[in-house]
């Protein structure tokens, strides 16, 4: 299939020079629009309004320009196809054989009108709504067979190198320029939608779209045999500047650990360790150094191969205090000069900054024939939202521990328990089918490492069913509960925090992680 005529219309004129050149010298007729036609005839290079072949001037400030059948035609026109051919004779059509074409910046006006203080009117951004661009897009790329279609400027050049190869597109290429395209212009009315979504703030809209670019193929999944990529914007909040590329279970990981220190990023200097997306160890200090300490006390042998990520520049002390056991990745919004001489010595370890930190909106995930979407469980809770139902109220260093205790527990599989005390966690039991199993984790996880559970709050990310998992707590130690409350069986537990002399809080929310 050799190109002849060229239709050209673009919003970014990136690399349109070079293009244009390279077709004006393989003897390629140029059609242009607007400020597309006015950048070719810049450098001298003959190019053919769209105007002049339709007879029909741009209208309704340029929002109708190319919707014409005399352009339509050509570019739908199956030239293989006599029927076809001898019907474009008939009308005086020649075929377009090569279409270039981007669309109105919409995504980049939606995110100028977040970012910048100039609020961008709705007014504006419905003019970045592209109707011929698409409509074009979308005929060549249903024409392949015949027809070339260019939606992104990094494709010029391999169509510039065919050119002056004096090559033509193979029937592959042109299939994969079409497969491009179509996806382009879905990630584009996805997009759309989406903002029209978002106008009616409806959480739950009836139609969920979903379109990601891949950021990045993987090596393979959760295990070897499954094959795996990421897709998205990761690299716009982390930046792994050293180490390996990221696989799947470390994007796992670092998501979650993203997600726990969001609830320390205005905190004192704070520390987590993860392993599996659980943490298994935090703490808060008065240095860096001091969080990780503290942390790592938690559970001495789960950290090995583990994340860790605080939430303060990282210095040399810290970095030489987590270098002594073998991580997999260190996380810091930034990392002093003497820390990355240190932990840049191994090579495999990854080094990751955390440029921002994820504030999304709603959850998604898949499962059998589609998916399910929910609000992100971002809540917090205050002490003037505390709900003491015990004879005791609670010490003003057993609310600290409370509420730290209840920051982490949501961040932990369910059924979740956390032993904490002084902004340390001493004690995790994570995602046991009961909570008394537990909570018995969490005490012999204390016990193997030597810290004392004595006066110490518990944190429950569920009501507690029964009596016996506050009997238990305080058998340990605990002198202060907190949990959501909510059981049929409150009276009888809150009779057990009485007995025991414990001060319970209820929060009226629970944190649920499945």
């Amino acid at each position: 299939m050799q190109i002849n005529r060229a239709l050209l219309s673009v919003s970014d004129k990136t690399n349109l020079i070079p293009l244009a050149k390279a077709l004006q010298k393989a003897g390629v007729e140029i059609i242009s629009t607007g400020g597309t036609a006015d950048k070719i005839k810049t450098e001298n290079i003959p190019v053919t309004e769209v105007s002049t072949l339709t007879g029909f001037d741009e209208c309704l400030d340029g929002r109708v320009k190319t919707l014409h059948p005399i352009i339509h035609a050509a570019i739908l026109g199956r030239t293989t196809y006599q029927p076809d051919l001898q019907e474009m004779e008939e009308l005086g059509i020649e075929p377009i054989e090569l279409v270039v074409v981007n669309l109105y910046p919409f995504k980049e006006t939606l995110r100028q009108r977040a970012g910048d203080k100039r609020q961008v009117l709705p007014e504006e951004i419905v003019e970045q709504i592209d109707i011929g661009g698409p409509t074009m897009v979308r005929a060549a790329a249903k024409n392949f067979k015949h027809v070339c279609v260019l939606t992104q400027p990094g494709q010029y050049s391999e169509l510039t190198e065919q050119l002056e190869r004096g090559d033509n597109p193979s029937i592959e290429q042109r299939q994969e320029w079409a497969r491009q395209a179509f996806n382009h212009t879905a990630n584009y009315d996805a997009h759309i939608a989406n903002y029209f979504n978002d106008l009616k703030q409806d959480d739950n809209p009836e139609q969920l779209n979903l379109s990601l670019p891949k950021s990045q193929e993987l090596r393979y999944g959760e295990n070897p045999h499954q094959k795996a990529a990421a897709y998205g914007k990761q690299f716009d909040f982390i930046d792994c500047f050293h180490g390996k590329a990221l696989s799947y279970n470390n994007y796992m990981d670092i998501d979650a650990a993203l997600n726990l220190i969001r609830d320390f990023e205005e905190s004192k200097p704070t520390c987590a360790i993860f392993k599996h997306t659980i943490p298994c160890g935090a703490a808060t200090g008065d240095s860096l150094k001091e969080a990780w300490q503290k942390a790592f006390q938690t559970d001495t042998k789960s950290p090995f191969g583990g994340i860790v990520i605080v939430n303060q520049s990282l210095d040399i002390d810290t970095a030489r205090a987590i270098d002594q056991i073998f991580t997999e990745i260190i996380l810091a919004p930034s990392f002093s000069d003497e820390s990355l001489e240190l932990l840049q010595e191994k090579k495999n370890r990854r080094l990751i900054k955390i440029k921002k930190l994820p504030k999304n909106k709603r959850a998604i995930r898949t499962i059998f024939g589609g998916g399910l979407s929910q609000e992100t469980d971002t809540a917090v809770i205050e002490t003037s939202d505390f709900k003491i139902v015990t004879e005791r109220k609670p010490a003003q260093d057993e609310i600290k521990n409370l509420l730290f205790a209840w920051k982490i527990v949501k961040h932990i599989k369910s059924n979740g328990i956390v032993y904490a005390r002084d902004g340390q966690t001493l004690g995790i039991g994570a995602g046991q089918t009961s909570r008394v199993a537990s909570s018995k984790i969490a005490v012999s996880h204390a016990k193997e490492e030597g810290l004392s559970l004595q006066n110490c709050a518990i944190a429950s990310d569920a009501f507690f069913p029964f009596a016996d998992g506050v009997e238990a707590a305080a058998a340990a130690g605990a002198t202060s509960v907190i949990q959501p409350g909510g059981s049929i069986r409150d009276e009888e537990v809150i009779k057990a925090a009485d007995k025991n002399n414990m001060a319970m809080v209820l929060t009226g929310k629970r944190h649920f992680r499945h």
